[in-house]
């Protein structure tokens, strides 16, 4: 189930919200009842897999009931945690990696692919992998206690806001809040309008750049000897794709952390207008938060991170995060690669420290720009040999021309868009909210905060209107 659906903003959202709030006499039935809740919104999509994460949430709050009984035995508590990280690791190796590792295996061995059964790739399995992770892990440091209560583990694993993309969160960041939260009319109305926010990027922005985006790759995908993608289409495929995966991933964080909102959670914000960076290290800082620090704290510090003597460490510590990161993603060459990319910009940041206090700033961030988007050709490409032809569209090696009537029609057909993308990627919207908020748009502020209800109800009409029509309506974070 999407949150950019009829059937969870018209059916299931108010009736979960309704429940909710009748049961406030309890702050156990609400758990109990979100909990429920979130079962039900996974197991619409996944009614076998659900199972799966089910066996998540026990295996993981078993895994911390035991390590925090052994407290003072520091080998048996270690062979817990091992146990439990193979389990979960495997598990996620299994139903995401399996294939991608034989199909490798038999084209090195030059065999044919058995006929073995490779199963499906559970919706937010690498989410609610890495937030059990982060349960017995912080269990084990002592950073956390263990939770007595296997349905408080559950709705930290399962709550549907952030269940299926994120943000990945740690239990002690959620622990207090699941026990003692408080609920007012202001936050219920900051979580709507949160949440209206995002779902205006999913639907209103992210949906027409993945209509651009997914035309022009295909044409791309169809090689140069059935269809000429000029170099000015082949950016506008590129920047269409940028503009895509950024409303579409960020519109559903937005759409969680309102939500989260909504019953009395706070997330942490996982982006922070990454497209205004000004460079890679600062790009990171700002896209996709949580899983940047989940490798941080989880992967990169435990191997020493910079603070080791030899530089050699050093690097091969990043090399492991960003193939880590970069597998994360999916299982194909092209997410590896995608991976390595940010990796030799990082070292290259690192070593030559072209990216600190650098008064170019201008020039800093469309190098930062062109790294991340000739990155997003690697990973929206279906295959290295793809993502090759790609690029030489780019820069006019396929001998494909430079304009076409098509890219015209296109320019005018989506420009508008692009305009607004570009606009509201740029930290202009939060300027304008930290006006209003201050008091010192004047009269103009007070016009707009009057108006301002107005238009979150517009919007939410203009993205119902658009899900009745049946327009296009892809998640690009769906799977991972």
């Amino acid at each position: 189930m999407l949150f950019s659906s009829i059937i969870f903003l018209l059916y299931f959202l108010p009736i979960v919200f309704a429940g909710y709030y009748l049961m406030s006499f309890s702050r156990m039935a609400q758990n109990i009842w979100l909990f429920l809740a979130s079962i039900l919104f996974y197991a619409w999509g996944e009614p076998v897999y659900v199972f799966l994460m089910l066996g998540f949430i026990f295996l993981n709050w078993a895994g911390g009931i035991l390590i925090a009984h052994w407290e003072e035995k520091l080998k048996i508590k270690k062979k817990i945690l091992i146990s439990v990280i193979v389990i979960d690791i495997g598990t996620l190796f299994l139903f995401k990696y399996m294939g991608f590792v034989v199909d490798n295996i038999c084209t090195l061995l030059k065999m044919d692919v058995p006929n073995i059964w490779v199963p499906t790739l559970p919706i937010g399995i690498s989410f609610y992998t890495f937030q059990a992770l982060s349960y017995v892990i912080d269990v084990y440091r002592g950073d956390t206690k263990a939770e007595k209560n296997p349905f408080y583990v559950g709705l930290y694993i399962a709550f549907f806001p952030q269940l299926i993309a994120g943000p990945i969160v740690r239990y002690n960041q959620v622990a207090k809040e699941i026990r003692n939260r408080k609920s007012t009319y202001r936050k219920i109305s900051v979580g709507v309008c949160r949440f209206v926010t995002g779902l205006g990027k999913k639907i209103l922005l992210a949906n027409n750049f993945a209509i651009l985006a997914d035309q022009i790759f295909s044409w791309s995908q169809m090689g140069v000897e059935n269809f000429q993608v000029p170099v000015l289409m082949a950016w506008l495929g590129i920047i269409a794709y940028t503009l895509q995966i950024y409303f579409d991933f960020s519109g559903y964080s937005d759409m969680a952390i309102g939500l989260g909102v909504m019953f009395g959670f706070k997330f942490e914000e996982n982006f922070d207008y990454p497209y205004a960076a000004s460079s890679m290290q600062d790009f990171w800082h700002r896209w996709h938060i949580s899983l940047t620090r989940w490798f941080r704290e989880y992967v990169y510090f435990p191997l020493g991170g910079s603070r080791v003597e030899n530089k050699d460490r050093m690097i091969r510590n990043l090399l492991i995060v960003w193939l880590l990161t970069g597998i994360w993603h999916g299982a194909a060459w092209t997410f590896l690669f995608w991976g390595l990319w940010h990796f030799l910009f990082q070292i290259a940041e690192r070593f030559f420290g072209y990216a600190v206090n650098n008064t170019h700033k201008i020039l800093m961030h469309i190098y930062t720009m062109l790294v991340v988007m000739f990155g997003w050709v690697l990973f929206r490409a279906k295959d290295l040999y793809q993502a090759n032809i790609y690029f030489k569209n780019l820069f006019g090696f396929n001998q494909n021309g430079f304009f076409s009537e098509l890219t015209g029609f296109l320019f005018r057909e989506y420009g508008f868009f692009l305009l607004l993308g570009i606009l509201f990627c740029l930290p202009v919207a939060k300027r304008c909210n930290r006006a209003l908020a201050e008091g010192k748009a004047g009269i103009v502020g007070k016009i707009m905060n009057i108006l301002y209800p107005a238009a979150m109800a517009a919007v939410f009409l203009l993205c119902l209107t658009y899900l009745v029509r049946g327009g296009y309506n892809p998640f690009i974070y769906f799977n991972f």
